[in-house]
């Protein structure tokens, strides 16, 4: 599968901070409704903030994800498949996916709805770690 022809810019980077009071408030929105045990968001170490910190990493002085499609799509993978989270990874993995492309102005123009976005979710955790670029690659063309 070939790269989406269209890509935006990197933009701004999801701040630690900013993510884990996100996910506090996710957390006590679903712990509240009772949709999530007393794990869920629960970081392991600093797993979430080195996933952070990958997606701005560079090379020779170029974004190793050069776009906005890319580190959405590799932090949704990351989040999913490093698991930095004792319970909630799935859900915290797309929370983030659309909280990153809120913060971009890429979220209305996605194609993605609730039952893709679950969809995705699930293709990503049950996936080969082999299969992580075509998974990579089918996220950001859907964008």
């Amino acid at each position: 599968m070939e790269l989406p022809k269209v890509r935006h810019t990197a933009g701004k980077s999801l701040d630690y901070q900013q993510v884990s009071a996100a996910i506090v408030t996710l957390q006590a929105e679903l712990l509240g409704r009772g949709e999530a045990g007393d794990l869920f968001g629960w970081e392991r170490g600093q797993h979430l903030q080195g996933i952070l910190g990958n997606l701005d990493q560079t090379s020779g002085g170029q974004d190793l994800y050069a776009s906005v499609e890319e580190k959405a799509a590799h932090l949704f993978y990351f989040v999913i498949k490093d698991h930095p989270f004792s319970d909630g990874n799935k859900r915290i993995g797309a929370f983030l996916f659309v909280l990153y492309l809120r913060e971009n102005n890429l979220l209305d123009q996605s194609r993605l709805n609730d039952n893709g976005l679950v969809a995705l979710a699930l293709l990503i955790a049950e996936s080969d770690p082999k299969q992580k670029d075509l998974l990579v690659r089918l996220v950001m063309n859907l964008l």
